[in-house]
C-alpha cells in the first residue's frame, strides 16, 4: 500500500463533542483484533487518561478500511511510519495478546523508530477474564524486544519429583528465590519451606502465596542464614527436606569486590553448609542456582560461585544425594539488573549509564530462569551442570537506546548514553561453559549439560580450611591468593586485560 491509499482509507471519525484540548496524546493501536478493540474501548471509557485512538495498523490487509469503534484500519505493520507521520501520533499501544515474541520483537523494532512512546498490552495468559483493563496497560519491557520465545517447560516431568514432596527453598525472599516458590507451590508439594535471612521480602512472597492457595498449600517461612550451620542443622532436622532449591547467596559484582569476605562466608560456606546437611539427612536432590559469572571469573562473586560448583561436585561422588547445578546468565527484573536502573534513569532525564560501548551479556526472563531450574532438577542424575541455550548475547548499549526509544525519546539527543568504563572485576562478555567441560544435549532442546571438570579433592578440603581461617581473622589482603589456590581458573582482572 502506498502513500496516496493511505491518505484515501485514513479518514478519522470524530465524535462532534470531541474537544481536542482534553486529549493530549493521539494513539496509534497496533491489532484490529479483539484485544485491539477493548483497548479502544477502555480509552473512550477513560476520558481522563487524555488518550485518543486515532488509527489502527493490522496486517490481515482483509481489515484495511474496517472500521473498530469509529477507529479505521489503515494499513500493516509496514505502514506505521507514515501513519505516525500523517496523523501525528504521539503514542503507540501495542494490542495484540497472543503473538509470538520473535513476530512481536520485529513490529516493535518499526514502532521504536518512530520516536513514539510505545506500550503494550499484558499476554493473554495475564488477561483475566478476556478483559483488558486499561490500568495493565504497560511500558514495553526490553524482554519483549529480545526477539525468542520463552523456552518450553514440561510440567509432567517437573512435577514428578515435586508434588508431594518437602521443598526447601534457600534465599527465598529474593528475585529468584521467590520466583522459584510461585513455580514450586503451583505444582503441589507436600511442603513448602522458605529460608531467607531478610524478612521484608520474605513476608512479602509468603503473603503472596498465603493469598493465592490458602490452606491448600502447606506453607513454612523461615528467618535463617544459611551461614548458620546449628540454626540450618536444626532445620534439616525438623522437615526432612527432600528436595532443595539453593538460590541465596550474595550476586552483586562490585560490591562483592568490595567486601570479599562476605562474598566467601555466603557464596561458599553457606553452600557448604546446606549441601552438607542435605547429604546428611538424606535429601534426595540439591540444585545449586550458579551463574556464568563462574566461567573463567574475573571477580570474586563468579570465583565463590565456581568454588560452590566443586563443592558440590565434589559431595556428589560420596552422597547419595543428587547434586547438580544450573548455570544461567543476566535475569531480567531481578533485583540489580541494569533495566530496572536505565528506567529509572529514562524517568529522571538521563543520562543513562553504560560501563562500556561494547559490553555484552546474555538475558533471560525470571520465569525461563527458574523454569530452567526446576526442569533440571527432573533430569538430574546427580554431577551435572546443566546450561540452557540462551541464544546471542545482547549488546547494553543496544538495550539502552531501545529503551530510550521506546519511552518516546531519541538517544544522545533528548537522553543521553554516558560510558562510566567496565567496574571492578567486570568483563565485557560472560561465557556459559569451560572449554574443557564440553557441551552435550538433554532431551530439552534449550538445555544442555556439561561434563564434570577433574579437580583435585584434597586441594578443595585444604583450599577450604586455608579460606576460612583467612575470612575469620578479617585477613582480607590474603583472600586473593587463596582465591586462586582454590579456584584454579580465577584470574584477577589486573592481572589480565579482560577487554581483549
Amino acid at each position: 500500500m502506498n502513500s496516496k491509499d493511505i491518505d484515501n482509507k485514513c479518514r478519522v471519525i470524530i465524535p462532534t463533542n470531541f474537544n481536542k484540548d482534553e486529549y493530549i496524546s493521539r494513539v496509534l493501536i497496533i491489532g484490529a483484533g479483539c484485544a485491539g478493540e477493548m483497548v479502544i474501548h477502555e480509552l473512550e471509557k477513560n476520558p481522563q487518561l487524555k488518550k485518543k485512538a486515532v488509527a489502527i495498523i493490522d496486517d490481515n490487509i482483509k481489515k484495511i478500511g474496517d472500521k473498530v469503534h469509529d477507529v479505521e484500519v489503515v494499513g500493516t505493520r509496514e505502514n506505521i511510519k507514515e501513519v505516525v507521520k500523517k496523523y501525528k501520533i504521539d503514542e503507540i499501544i501495542f494490542s495484540i495478546a497472543n503473538l509470538p515474541r520473535i513476530n512481536k520483537k520485529s513490529i516493535l523494532d518499526i514502532c521504536k523508530s518512530t520516536n513514539c512512546k510505545v506500550k503494550t498490552i499484558p499476554g493473554i495468559y495475564e488477561i483475566i477474564d478476556g478483559k483488558v483493563d486499561i490500568k495493565q496497560v504497560r511500558d514495553v519491557d526490553i524482554e519483549d524486544l529480545l526477539g525468542r520465545n520463552p523456552i518450553e517447560v514440561d510440567f509432567d516431568l517437573m512435577g514428578s519429583y515435586i508434588q508431594d514432596s518437602t521443598i526447601l527453598v534457600t534465599g527465598g525472599g529474593g528475585s529468584i528465590g521467590s520466583e522459584l516458590c510461585r513455580q514450586i507451590a503451583h505444582l503441589k508439594p507436600k511442603h513448602l519451606i522458605m529460608l531467607d535471612i531478610y524478612e521484608n521480602n520474605l513476608y512479602s512472597i509468603q503473603q503472596e502465596l498465603i493469598r493465592k492457595y490458602g490452606q491448600s498449600l502447606k506453607l513454612t517461612t523461615l528467618v535463617a542464614s544459611v551461614r548458620e550451620e546449628k540454626r540450618i542443622e536444626n532445620i534439616f532436622k525438623k522437615y526432612k527436606p527432600e528436595v532443595v532449591f539453593h538460590a541465596a547467596a550474595h550476586k552483586h559484582v562490585p560490591l562483592m569486590e568490595s567486601s570479599p569476605g562476605e562474598a566467601i562466608k555466603n557464596n561458599i560456606f553457606g553452600t557448604l553448609n546446606v549441601a552438607t546437611l542435605a547429604s546428611k539427612y538424606n535429601a534426595k536432590r540439591f540444585l545449586l542456582i550458579s551463574t556464568d559469572k563462574a566461567v573463567n571469573p574475573t571477580n570474586i562473586m563468579g570465583a565463590t560461585k565456581r568454588a560452590a560448583e566443586m563443592i558440590i561436585q565434589s559431595l556428589n561422588e560420596v552422597s547419595n544425594t543428587e547434586f547438580v547445578a544450573v548455570r544461567f546468565g543476566n535475569v531480567l527484573g531481578s533485583n540489580g539488573s541494569v533495566i530496572p536502573l536505565f528506567k529509572k534513569q529514562i524517568e529522571e532525564g538521563g543520562p543513562v549509564t553504560v560501563t562500556h560501548p561494547d559490553i555484552i551479556r546474555y538475558f533471560m526472563t525470571i520465569e525461563e530462569a527458574v523454569g530452567l531450574v526446576i526442569q533440571a532438577g527432573g533430569m538430574a542424575k546427580g554431577g551435572e551442570i546443566f546450561v540452557l541455550d540462551m541464544g546471542e548475547q545482547v549488546k547494553i548499549v543496544n538495550l539502552a537506546e531501545n529503551l530510550i526509544r521506546l519511552s518516546g525519546f531519541e538517544p544522545y539527543v533528548d537522553i543521553k548514553i554516558t560510558f562510566t568504563g567496565l567496574r571492578p572485576g567486570e568483563k565485557l562478555f560472560e561465557e556459559l561453559l569451560m572449554a574443557e567441560e564440553g557441551l552435550c544435549n538433554t532431551n530439552h532442546k534449550k538445555i544442555f549439560v556439561g561434563r564434570p571438570m577433574d579437580f583435585n579433592k584434597d586441594n578443595l578440603q585444604q583450599g577450604l580450611k586455608e579460606l576460612w581461617n583467612i575470612v575469620e581473622d578479617e585477613e582480607e589482603d590474603l583472600i586473593e591468593g587463596a582465591m586462586k589456590n582454590l579456584v584454579p581458573t580465577f584470574v584477577n582482572p589486573s592481572d589480565v586485560n579482560i577487554v581483549s
